[in-house]
């Protein structure tokens, strides 16, 4: 990779096109796809596409290579998980660069997710051979049944991870499945396919095998389809319209999903904050990633006894965020993917401002900057006639409302079918905690937007309602991946009972040793 002296661009050589393009299962003269960067608009690669063969072949690939895999020892895996972990922080300045060239994201925001697979790669390498061998259980009569709970891995998990964070989703969702012993094909979205090999090249620099884990490269819509149809297992994220859909194919194949979609998060702003504290958080929980983050904050609900310090310091910091186009550090907000998500983001503020919303700041592209830039925006006087009061924004794109109480703020944060993240803001930590039980969310953050939550990964993360099904992170993250099978050996005595009585008899001894086995606290 080759970057410019005043890192302004940034150019993937045909070598390295080359090297990262081997991971991908394409056929010779496959129809191509153009990629154009964000930050300029010019053309990044063209990408060969994966047609319905290509999938077929490497899930066949994947299939053949996944039985020595799963052969080999957890702790063995997680070796290679460790070394990956090592070249992640080690070569993080060409990963950096290259999710920079395809999303048009802040550096700072990019390193947050480089930082994230290091921390998945850590914790399930350190936690996957506990979690995974063997288990003994309570047999159903203690001392002549003997029970071991074992996990199987799934076979082939297909991952399709969306644009908005390529080097975590390919990774943090693979790294588990690959731990338990299954192979993966990845498909990820058109826009960040390089940033997605890049991560696999690097778990093949640590030591994973070939046709472990590869590419696919399409159209979710084109080859999406036959991604569920071959997978024994299907880790999606995106959106809730598609997450339903993949949910009703596994549905009709009985095979598992998991699925983190949409959500409309909301921050709760108690009376008692600091304000320059809690405007900072906010700052960065509505946002990073220039909004597009399912676990950004949309809505703010905002105590009157400070909502008028509290907005007043969040526009001024929101005015003070800088904005530029370019590979490199020293940027506050980067670009929108696309003229498509920049189309988005302005049609829901049009909708709302001519509905009668007021902007306190922002509320516009900024095409002198780049080509799908957009202000960070604050917005009031949002009601449920308008597009982003309920529906996703996924943009620099807040609204505030001003409650009267905490009763009256976590009623309006549930008033949504979504429930994937939420956050508190208070100097009571209790009384945050308190109330975080009390939101509909997979996840709460007290005195933080996002971070705390993710960032925790031997925590479970999800969505509750339409954000989805199933968790990553946390054991549940790495289980999920398996087929739990019980093996139940019985000694000396059947269970039909001794010799010689009668079904009655047998009986009644059972009834006196279920009444001793409770006597003596025996589960």
């Amino acid at each position: 990779m080759t970057a410019h002296a005043d890192r302004a661009t940034f150019v993937v050589s045909t070598s390295e096109r080359a090297k990262l393009l081997r991971h991908a299962v394409t056929s010779p003269g496959a129809a191509t796809h153009t990629v154009f960067a964000p930050f300029s608009g010019e053309p990044i690669v063209d990408l060969p596409l994966s047609q319905d063969a290509d999938v077929a072949s490497a899930f066949s690939m994947a299939a053949h290579a996944q039985r020595a895999w799963a052969e080999r020892s957890v702790r063995d895996r997680a070796r290679i998980m460790l070394r990956f972990h090592d070249l992640v922080l080690e070569q993080q300045s060409d990963g950096l660069d290259i999710a920079q060239l395809e999303t048009g994201k802040a550096r700072r925001d990019a390193f947050e997710e480089l930082a994230d697979i290091a921390l998945n790669a850590r914790f399930y390498a350190r936690s996957a051979p506990g979690a995974l061998g063997d288990k003994r259980r309570l047999g159903l009569f203690p001392g002549l049944t003997s029970v071991r709970e074992v996990r199987h891995p799934k076979g082939v998990v297909g991952v399709i991870s969306p644009w908005n964070y390529p080097l975590t989703l390919a990774a943090s969702d693979a790294i588990p499945a690959l731990m338990a012993g299954n192979a993966v094909v990845l498909k990820p979205d058109l826009q960040t396919t390089l940033t997605a090999l890049w991560v696999v090249d690097l778990l093949r620099e640590a030591g994973l095998p070939d046709g472990v884990m590869s590419v696919i490269i399409g159209d979710g819509a084109t080859i999406g389809p036959a991604v569920v149809g071959r997978s024994d297992y299907v880790m999606f994220t995106g959106s809730t319209r598609v997450g339903r859909e993949i949910a009703q194919r596994c549905g009709e194949r009985l095979i598992g999903c998991s699925l983190e979609l949409g959500g409309k998060n909301a921050m709760i702003v108690r009376a008692d904050v600091d304000v320059e504290k809690s405007t900072e958080i906010a700052i960065r929980a509505c946002f990073a990633n220039s909004g597009q983050l399912c676990i950004a904050m949309e809505r703010i609900y905002v105590h009157a006894e400070v909502a008028d310090a509290f907005i007043a310091r969040f526009v001024e910091r929101a005015a003070a965020l800088k904005m530029r186009s370019g590979i490199g550090w020293g940027t506050d907000m980067g670009s929108l993917i696309s003229d498509k998500q920049l189309d988005r983001v302005q049609a829901h503020v049009d909708d709302a401002v001519a509905k009668g919303a007021d902007v306190l700041f922002g509320g516009r592209a900024r095409p002198d900057v780049g080509p799908y830039f957009f202000e960070p925006t604050i917005l009031t006087k949002v009601d449920d006639s308008m597009e982003l009061c309920s529906e996703e924004t996924f943009g620099p794109v807040v609204s505030v409302y001003v409650v009267a109480s905490d009763d009256e703020a976590v009623r309006l944060a549930n008033l949504t079918t979504y429930g994937l993240n939420a956050a508190v803001l208070t100097s009571d930590v209790g009384a945050g905690e308190a109330i975080a039980r009390r939101l509909k969310a997979g996840t709460v953050n007290v005195n933080e937007g996002y971070g705390a939550a993710w960032g925790s990964t031997s925590a479970p993360m999800g969505g509750m309602g339409d954000s989805g099904l199933g968790r990553r992170h946390g054991l549940e993250g790495l289980l999920k991946y398996t087929e739990p099978q019980t093996v139940a050996t019985q000694r000396l005595m059947g269970i039909g009972g001794p010799p010689g009585r009668t079904d009655e008899q047998w009986a009644a001894m059972l009834t006196v040793a279920v009444r001793v086995l409770k006597r003596l606290g025996v589960r």
